[in-house]
Parts: C-alpha cells; sequence; structure tokens
C-alpha cells in the first residue's frame, strides 16, 4: 500500500475537508482524467484498488498517473477500550480529496478504453466521480 517513507509527526488530527481546491484540478499528463465530486478521505487500499482495474482493463497498454498520495495517518483505538489513555495508534493512510481534483490520468489508449477503464477505477472508490478530457477542462465545457 501507499504510505510516506517517515513523516514529521505520527499522529495527526482529523482536520476539515471544507473549502476550495487550489492546486491539482487540470490534466497535466494525459489525455483524460478522473475528477472527484464531492469532499472525501480515499485510503491507501482504494487506490490501488483503482489503479489496479486500470491497469488490468488496458492490459498495461498505456500510461496511468496517480496524482493524488495517502499521506494523512488515521488512527483508531482497539475494540471495547475504555475512553482516555491517549489517542489509538495509526490504523491506515488516507490522502484528502477535496471537490474538483483530478485523481487519475491516463493516456496512450483509444477514448473508449480509456473512459472505461476510469469507470472502472470510479465505482473502486467511495465519492462520486466523473471522466472528464483534456479539451473539455482547457474549453471550460462540462
Amino acid at each position: 500500500m501507499l504510505m510516506p517513507k517517515r513523516v514529521k509527526h505520527r499522529k495527526q488530527f482529523r482536520g476539515n475537508m471544507s473549502g476550495k481546491i487550489c492546486r491539482g484540478t487540470t490534466l497535466t499528463y494525459g489525455e483524460f482524467g478522473l475528477v472527484c465530486e464531492e469532499p472525501v478521505w480515499i485510503r491507501s487500499n482504494q487506490i490501488e484498488a483503482a489503479r489496479v482495474a486500470m491497469t488490468r482493463f488496458v492490459k498495461r497498454g498505456g500510461q496511468i498517473w496517480i496524482k493524488i498520495f495517502p499521506d494523512k495517518p488515521v488512527t483508531k483505538k482497539p475494540a471495547e477500550v475504555r475512553m482516555g489513555s491517549g489517542k489509538g495508534a495509526v490504523e491506515f493512510w488516507v490522502a484528502v480529496v477535496k471537490p474538483g481534483r483530478v485523481m487519475f490520468e491516463i493516456a496512450g489508449v483509444a477514448e473508449a478504453d480509456a473512459r472505461e477503464a476510469l469507470r472502472l477505477a470510479a465505482n473502486k472508490l467511495p465519492c462520486r466521480c466523473k471522466i472528464v478530457s483534456k479539451a473539455q477542462l482547457e474549453g471550460g465545457a462540462e
């Protein structure tokens, strides 16, 4: 699974997912992309499942870019443990994704194949997503 090699602080606050996104809203590498439509935490295993679904569909043809990285630790206390005695251990890592963020990009395959691969990836993610092309984002048309 994806996770940082090292972090400055082992445990973080939960934070707040409101507000606008200011970076990562354009397609920088590929011709087609998968854009998130709601604020969500995406776990490292969900990112990996989406990546596997895409690469299997295109049979390792074309090129795929993952534009999000799970760098936020989420902690959990064990089951049936009383309140208090500190924060729990790190359970998994998440990427904080806000609406409008391009999560995956794909290039080097036909449009129909790219759209199908991105649709399969979107089914593995816990949020509503839309598939966009470079022409759509540059032209401003939805």
